[in-house]
């Protein structure tokens, strides 16, 4: 089955109708699987900096502080004993540690598809003729997403300052990469690239060229397919 929803151009004006297959733009609302998959990119992604050294790991220590016997005091047998000033750490982060979970291919495309699902249910994708710069251009990139933002339910895209929207496009073109660059609150990306947790940090999602970036996303769940055939 397929869906169908408006094109736009550039001018915030209805430009036509994009067809859209269900199993990528029509999937059932999983909020565990959106969840676990989330974390495990996010986890994926983390590098850990933090570092504490141990007791075998800091300098000094070497001599016992006094005698085991005789003055009255609690015996040591290193200064950089944990409970000491200047002594190692107990517990501390480590920056070996390995925060990585392993996420089937499977679980991230189904994801990835309930996360579109979702987000064109609540009309938070918008879906773009074609942007077509001949040359870099913020200003000219500017006008567009002020006349985008006059589209119904998509007013924010011009007042919204952080994680306003994620611009997918077709392929790497340059100049459109350059021409959005420079806005905060907007990232830009090809459409095989995307994933969940740019769409949940993201209010919006702006698909340019849907039937190039649609044939990309059905080609997700082809190469499934293909994958399954082989076994």
């Amino acid at each position: 089955m397929t869906l169908q929803h408006p094109v736009y151009n550039t001018e915030g004006k209805e430009a036509g109708k994009a067809v859209l297959p269900e199993e990528v733009f029509g999937v059932a609302w999983n909020n565990d699987l959106v969840h676990q998959v989330a974390v495990s990119m996010q986890a994926n992604a983390r590098t850990p900096i933090a570092h504490t050294k141990n007791r075998a790991e800091v300098r000094g220590g070497g001599r016992k502080p006094w005698a085991q016997k005789g003055t009255g005091r609690a015996r040591h047998g290193s200064s950089r004993s944990p409970i000491w000033r200047g002594g190692g750490i107990t517990h501390g982060p480590r920056n070996e540690k390995d925060f990585s979970k392993k996420i089937n291919k499977q679980m991230r495309r189904k994801a990835l598809f309930t996360m579109l699902s979702r987000k064109l249910k609540d009309g938070e994708v918008l879906f773009v003729e074609s942007f077509a710069f001949a040359e870099p251009k913020t200003a000219r990139a500017k006008e567009m997403l002020g006349n985008l933002a006059s589209v119904s339910g998509f007013e924010q895209l011009k007042t919204k300052r952080k994680n306003a929207a994620f611009v997918a496009i077709p392929g790497n073109d340059m100049n459109t990469k350059k021409s959005f660059s420079n806005f905060g609150n907007i990232e830009i990306d090809e459409v095989r690239n995307l994933n969940v947790v740019d769409l949940l940090r993201k209010k919006f999602l702006i698909i340019e060229s849907p039937k190039e970036a649609v044939a990309v996303l059905v080609g997700k769940t082809k190469q499934k397919v293909a994958a399954t055939t082989a076994k």
